[in-house]
């Protein structure tokens, strides 16, 4: 939803400016980012979790990471950001004023900015694995793809590479509707797991896509945070069966769970205690 609002506001327009604040950020050098000055806007796409800008002549594409995000200004500030200070990574200004700042929060530094020719050029891109919407994507075809995974579901299905799209806080949400563990490994789900995995990825992502359908960009994250029923939420009480939410942190990443609904009542500490519950 983020990728067609952006597209509603700048399907058309032309970039008068392009200033990067984040020199980590840009992953590419040739063309030069500076080389998107003056040229067109014809859309936005999304491949996964990427904001792919199809220009006049070349493609910007971000990866917004775990801290990242795209804020619609509609009037940019005249000084341009300060190079290496606070949360800006890109600003892009187009030519009646209004234009975005592509920000990180946070101390991981991840967020990524490519300038190419196509967005296959770059390999993350090009080995996406399928979008949970795809109609191809059926219960079967679900079930071979995980098949050759080795490690559990929760690393699995947020792998780009094995499903696109499906970030840290979604698969927290999956497998809270499919009643799963976020240990449980990907290649040992029985039938009927893998039918609710699979009715969990489709249900989760329409549902989000639909209480997104007519928001404001500016509205987007605030609404994906409150509809959450497990992500963000340790400490609270799950809204399927009242038990509280609770939470596994790893050395960058937390995971949020209900032990009544997941995991039989069981609370999972660290991946060791986890192993209990395969």
């Amino acid at each position: 939803m983020l990728c067609r609002r952006l597209d509603e506001r700048t399907r058309g327009c032309t970039v008068s400016r392009i200033e990067l604040a984040s020199i980590t950020a840009l992953k590419t050098y040739d063309p030069p980012i500076a080389a998107l000055k003056g040229e067109r806007l014809d859309r936005v796409e999304r491949r996964g979790k990427y904001v792919c800008m199809k220009l006049a002549t070349h493609w910007l594409v971000i990866h917004l990471a775990r801290g990242g995000w795209i804020s619609w200004r509609p009037r940019l500030a005249a000084s341009p950001g300060r190079p290496g200070r606070g949360p800006l990574a890109l600003r892009v200004g187009l030519e009646d004023g209004a234009g975005f700042d592509v920000t990180e929060m946070g101390t991981e530094k991840r967020l990524a900015i490519w300038v190419v020719a196509s967005p296959d050029d770059i390999e993350a891109v090009a080995t996406l694995g399928p979008d949970p919407l795809d109609p191809a994507l059926t219960t079967e075809r679900l079930g071979e793809v995980l098949a050759r995974e080795k490690g559990d579901l929760k690393h699995a299905i947020s792998r780009q590479s094995v499903i696109a799209g499906i970030g840290n806080a979604y698969s927290d949400e999956i497998l809270h509707a499919a009643k799963l563990s976020p240990f449980k490994p990907a290649a040992k789900l029985s039938p009927a797991e893998l039918a609710r995995l699979h009715d969990a990825l489709f249900g989760i992502t329409t549902d989000a896509l639909g209480r997104a359908a007519g928001l404001a960009l500016e509205d987007l994250k605030d609404a994906k945070r409150r509809n959450m029923s497990v992500h963000g939420r340790a400490g609270l009480p799950c809204p399927v069966c009242g038990d509280t939410v609770q939470e596994v942190s790893f050395a960058t990443r937390t995971l949020q769970y209900c032990p009544r609904c997941q995991t039989g009542g069981q609370p999972l500490a660290d991946r060791r205690m986890s192993r209990l519950l395969r």
